[in-house]
C-alpha cells in the first residue's frame, strides 16, 4: 500500500524551515536539492536558483517530511490553505495511476501523471473537496 507524507510548501524560506525542522526532529535530509540543479534552472531569475526545489526529512518511523519553494516567478502563489499538499508514494505505477485518477475525480488537476526529470511518475491535483495532493512512484533505479 502507498505511503502518506506531508509535503510543506514555502514563500522562500524553505532551507530555514527544514534546519529548524531538523534541529527538532533530528536525522539528516536525504536530499535537498536546489533550483540551480534541475532542468527548469534557466526559467528561474539569479536570485532565485539557490532556493529549494526539493527537501526530504525522515520523521518517526517511515514517515518523510518534504517541502519546496513555491517561486512566483514560476506561476506559484501563496495563500493561507494551499502551503501544503498530502504526498502518496504509490508501489506501483497501476496503483499511482488508480489512486491519482479515483481522488482527482471531479477535482482540478494540476499536473497530469507523467514521467518526471527525478525518475519518477508524478501528477498534481486538488480533489473536489479543496484538499491539494500529489501523487508519487518512484521507478526502480537502474544498476
Amino acid at each position: 500500500m502507498a505511503t502518506f507524507n506531508p509535503y510543506l510548501n514555502f514563500p522562500g524560506t524553505t532551507e530555514e524551515a527544514f534546519k529548524f525542522y531538523k534541529s527538532v526532529f533530528g536525522g539528516e535530509f536525504i536530499i535537498i536539492q536546489r533550483f540551480k540543479e534541475t532542468p527548469v534552472a534557466d526559467q528561474v531569475s539569479a536570485n532565485e536558483k539557490d532556493k529549494i526545489m526539493h527537501v526530504s526529512l525522515p520523521i518517526g518511523k517511515g514517515n518523510v517530511l518534504m517541502g519546496t519553494d513555491a517561486l512566483e516567478s514560476m506561476g506559484q502563489k501563496l495563500t493561507f490553505g494551499n502551503n501544503y499538499n498530502i504526498s502518496i508514494e504509490a508501489d506501483s505505477k497501476e496503483e499511482a495511476k488508480q489512486l491519482f485518477n479515483g481522488l482527482s475525480a471531479g477535482g482540478k488537476i494540476e499536473t497530469p501523471l507523467k514521467d518526471e526529470f527525478w525518475g519518477a511518475y508524478f501528477g498534481m491535483f486538488t480533489d473536489r473537496f479543496g484538499i491539494r495532493w500529489m501523487v508519487n512512484y518512484t521507478y526502480p533505479k537502474q544498476k
